[in-house]
């Protein structure tokens, strides 16, 4: 698993939070417990999301393309 920055997350939430992508819910506990979860725009992008994942499995491991020659 990946390692990220604290701050570096934090940032990427909230520019999410601001954009309506994630919701984010804040409980009144010892420390305080913040929870975040897509909203209706993040769960329709999650979608676009998929299928730009299945396109880039699809391209991965094809060579690219040679550029035609303007002769």
């Amino acid at each position: 698993m990946a390692v990220i920055k604290t701050q570096s997350l934090t940032d990427t939430l909230r520019h999410l939070e601001q954009t309506g992508l994630v919701r984010r819910e804040v409980f009144p506990t010892v420390p305080v417990t913040v929870e975040y979860s897509l909203t209706e725009k993040g769960l329709d992008f999650q979608a676009a999301l998929k299928e730009m994942e299945k396109w880039a499995e699809k391209w991965a491991s094809k060579p690219p393309a040679k550029a035609a020659s303007s002769q």
